[in-house]
């Protein structure tokens, strides 16, 4: 039986493309590998064609694209013959909508709020605007409205095989009120022109028999829509008669009358770009087609974890991850539900059931204890890894580079505020409206706040949004903790701080209204329900807002240094010092020892060895801003230049040759495709020359155009000769700090996850980029041909990424020979003295006697010749203090200290076992 706490973890992405099956192929490789636990992407029902998983439509189902149950079988077959458990990345907070694929939505669109999956969608079914009844809108129009309507794109069907009707835009079926069925049928029967024939008076008999409001109702339908389809030759008359409703051009009549028809259903059709400001379901970020669930409701809950409840109770489910918990109204009660749900599906409800979850930290933000979680799924560990990594000294130097080309002050904090000012008016403006108006109407419930104006109150709504600091607040119905209380009073702070206009007790108020105190007893009497329903809504809104505004723009808007630039980071951020780091590492030693550890994942902005490289640009910033001055009066002649517009804009130009630095491959000859896919998505998500809402096609095809000229070797070769020289070694200083990196990620305190592929070098850049297939074959390969790494050799071929392999694969050996020591173990930091020091991070893990002793060094620059030479042991002047431990393989001497240049005799980086005496009897 698989441990409850992995030793590591091995992330795949399950598609069409990598089914279930493929994914049984590489399980043996994976517990040579090390691996003890499956990580993987989403496989419950999914969209057709989805490539990542995330768009669910029945949590009750696996996916077929992926192999459906008996796939799934198969897998869990195999895991279980070579003893891995299975992690699950699970979605509680949304579900795949429009399109006709999803039987909740489509409920939901036939009966409106009489649906009993109504509750489960966080829709506000009165706030459409311009209609008399409630509603939810449907974005998917790609024209407008009635552009789609006089064109016909707009049609009315008849499902003869249900008895059912549905209007259809392309592939989004829009099922029809049942209580419009009666008129539709004595309008196809007249429209057929058969009133006296049997079959029109049995159809209208049928239609007469349920006239009047609200028929045929919920329970009626189902008798009503079998006699419906039981009836001879039906279809084919409701086929003929259907040209009543079958608009297009030069059909007035017919329009209007689909027109007529649609206007009174439980939805209202309009172009997508209304999302942005009038859709009134909560979305997954401003995701259209994925929509929010409102998982605190019990029978939402109970149906979509019914599935994996039952996984868990087969054994065949080890782990979850849970996907974006901060879009969860409260994750405490969540969290609360699920432990119990996990126990009663137990056999043995006293082992640990393993549970991480998707969560970004705010700087110095640590994070909330839930029931049953064992910590994060490690961006933060990510960041921690780069900053400890990077030099400190470079990033001042780089502050100035990045100053003079952007024309801006390298402080993040304006650039972020700018960002969701961007957000705010585009992306989230109907989230913003729907709890704008929320708060209007509590503020009009009482005569002592009546007078705050709508507007007065979004301004200020809109200030604190923009000072808040961290992705939410924890609130539940019974109100803030004291931390998430003193949260929103400095935030409301800081938004009066930025209010012009007269106060007159609007920030108390919003303030009263956030933390709850509005309803406390003894105030004036404000609608309890509405009040808790904005403030655990706010909650739910600036999560989205914060990763927008931070990660899908600030992200591609500040470019400083591109390795502090990825999710859970701050691009702004300093060196972490090692004395930092290993404060760090004994309060999560002590706090969250099972929360994973990753260096990349299926969100990071590019891969781990292409981050690697770009952090040694902190090495050589003086070099890097004469490289960047030589570049740009080279590359001049290929900017694309049309009046106003430069393409590529200057900050982005300086952002693309960091990113063709940690990406270079020499002879990829996808290269410049794919570089021009990054860039097009780089400069959308950045919103300032080019946006995904409006994209702006001459500056999108002035870049590929740059990109295209500066990597013809033709017409660039001088840029080239010099990019390569760089990039050459950047490539060495980067594959040393990638030594670094996994060994930390395995060493340290955390469960280390592994991402599809990057134990060999990954110079992937963004998604899609970094979901390409894995050569699953080479890997097994060449891992078989390391049995007894000869690792002088693997030295040599650095290039290759066999020592990467090699060495990942030392490490889970030793991680899983010392098991109890990485899982449980103290951290204790050791002393390192001497001139080379501060370039070392050494400490020791120990359970009991059983230890290991870590080594890893940063900053190789003075160690390789600029990045031209591998490292020799006698480079490094230090030594390491190892009183009360004993380290197996170098003799004891009967001093407490170990030179590096002995320790370090083949790489960087060292990882050995031993035994500690230190302090035990």
């Amino acid at each position: 039986m698989p441990a409850a706490i992995p030793i590591a973890t091995y992330r795949l992405q399950l598609s069409a493309d990598f089914k279930f099956d493929a994914a049984a192929a590489v399980v043996p490789y994976l517990r040579t590998l090390g691996i003890t636990h499956l990580y993987a992407s989403p496989f419950l029902k999914a969209r057709k064609g989805s490539t990542h998983g995330y768009d669910i439509t029945d949590h009750t189902q696996f996916n077929p694209e992926l192999g459906g149950e008996a796939g799934f079988e198969r897998l869990s077959a195999v895991l279980k013959k070579h003893d891995l458990g299975l992690i699950l990345d699970f979605v509680p907070n949304h579900v795949g909508v429009h399109f006709a694929d999803n039987p909740w939505w489509l409920d939901v669109l036939e009966w409106g709020q009489a649906s009993p999956h109504a509750v489960s969608f966080d829709i506000d079914w009165e706030l459409l605007p311009y209609r008399a009844r409630g509603g939810v809108l449907l974005p998917i129009i790609g024209s407008s409205y009635g552009q789609a309507l006089e064109q016909g794109e707009l049609e009315l069907r008849y499902d003869a095989g249900e008895g059912s009707f549905s209007a259809w835009y392309f592939e989004h079926r829009l099922p029809i009120a049942p209580e419009r069925y009666s008129d539709i049928l004595r309008t196809t029967i007249k429209e057929a022109g058969v009133e006296e024939s049997a079959t029109g008076k049995a159809i209208l008999e049928l239609a007469s028999r349920y006239q009047g409001p609200r028929r045929p109702n919920r329970k009626e339908a189902p008798a009503f829509k079998a006699e419906l389809k039981a009836i001879a030759e039906g279809a084919e008359i409701i086929a003929r008669g259907i040209d009543a409703y079958r608009a297009g051009p030069d059909r007035p009549r017919q329009t209007l009358a689909l027109h007529h028809l649609l206007e009174r259903q439980h939805y209202k059709l309009g172009h997508w770009r209304l999302a942005s400001s009038d859709i009134n379901y909560r979305r997954f970020f401003d995701v259209n087609s994925l929509a929010g669930l409102r998982v605190e409701d019990a029978d939402t809950f109970e149906a979509t974890h019914r599935l994996v409840k039952r996984l868990i109770g087969e054994g065949k489910l080890q782990g979850l991850r849970l996907d974006h918990i901060d879009g969860l109204r409260d994750p405490a009660q969540y969290f609360q539900r699920l432990r119990r749900l996990i126990r009663g599906a137990q056999e043995d409800d006293t082992r640990p059931f393993y549970v991480v979850i998707e969560k970004i930290l705010g700087a110095d933000e640590k994070l909330r204890t839930f029931s049953g979680v064992h910590g994060t799924t490690g961006y933060e560990w990510m960041s921690t890894i780069t900053q400890v990594l990077v030099e400190g000294n470079g990033l001042e130097p780089l502050d100035e580079i990045f100053r003079q080309i952007s024309s801006q002050s390298p402080k993040l904090e304006p650039i972020l505020k700018e960002a969701k000012r961007r957000v705010l008016e585009t992306l989230l403006t109907s989230e913003f409206t729907v709890l704008t108006r929320l708060l209007a109407r509590i503020a009009s419930g009482h005569y002592s706040t009546r007078d705050y104006s709508a507007d007065s109150l979004r301004q200020a709504l809109e200030l604190y949004v923009l000072h808040f600091p961290v992705y939410r607040t924890y609130l539940t119905s019974s109100g803030p903790t004291v931390h998430d209380r003193t949260l929103i009073s400095q935030t409301i702070e800081k938004a009066r701080a930025d209010w012009f206009a007269a106060d007159e007790g609007i920030f108390d108020f919003l303030r009263d209204t956030l933390t709850m105190d509005l309803i406390k007893p003894g105030r004036a009497a404000h609608s309890a329900p509405r009040v808790c329903r904005f403030a655990l809504k706010v909650q739910q809104f600036t999560g989205p807002m914060m990763a927008k505004s931070l990660e899908d723009t600030t992200f591609y808007r500040y470019h400083r240094l591109l390795a502090l630039n990825e999710v859970g980071g701050d691009p702004s951020a300093k060196a972490l010092s090692v004395d930092a780091f290993h404060r760090a590492m004994r309060t999560r030693a002590r706090e969250w020892p099972h929360g994973m550890t990753a260096t990349a994942t299926h969100d990071t902005k590019r891969g781990e060895d292409a981050r690697a490289r770009i952090m040694a640009l902190s090495e050589i910033p003086g070099e890097w801003s004469s490289a960047v001055g030589r570049w740009k009066l080279l590359n001049a002649p290929h900017l694309v230049i049309d009046g106003e517009m430069r393409a590529p804009s200057a900050t982005f130009e300086y952002m693309l040759y960091q990113a063709l630095l940690g990406a270079w491959q020499a002879g990829d000859d996808s290269f410049l495709e794919r570089m021009q896919a990054y860039a097009l998505k780089a400069a959308r998500e950045g919103k300032e020359e080019t946006s995904w809402l409006n994209p702006h096609e001459a500056y999108e095809n002035g870049v590929n155009t740059f990109l295209a000229r500066i990597l013809d070797r033709s017409i660039s070769a001088e840029f080239l000769s010099s990019l390569e020289t760089l990039a050459q070694r950047l490539s060495l200083l980067g594959a040393l700090n990638s030594l670094s990196q996994v060994t930390l990620k395995v060493t340290m305190p955390g469960v280390p996850d592994f991402y599809q592929g990057t134990e060999l070098w990954d110079f992937s850049l963004v998604d899609p980029d970094n979901r390409r297939p894995v050569d699953f074959g080479e890997r097994t390969r060449v891992l078989a041909s390391l049995e007894t790494p000869d690792w002088d050799r693997l030295v040599q071929d650095w290039p290759s990424g066999h020592l990467k392999l090699a060495w990942t694969r030392h490490l889970l050996k030793l991680r899983t020979e010392l098991s109890d020591v990485f899982t449980s173990g103290d951290y204790q930091p050791l002393e390192v003295s001497g001139p080379h020091r501060d370039h070392v991070i050494a400490f020791a893990r120990h359970n009991r006697r059983d230890a290991a002793i870590v080594v890893a060094t940063r900053r190789f620059e003075a160690f390789s010749d600029g990045g031209r030479a591998w490292p020799r042991p006698e480079s490094y002047d230090a030594s390491l203090n190892i009183m009360g431990y004993t380290v197996e393989g170098f003799a004891d001497t009967g001093s407490s200290k170990l030179g590096l240049s002995d320790l370090l005799r083949h790489l960087p980086v060292l990882v050995v076992k031993a035994s500690y005496d230190g302090g035990l009897s």
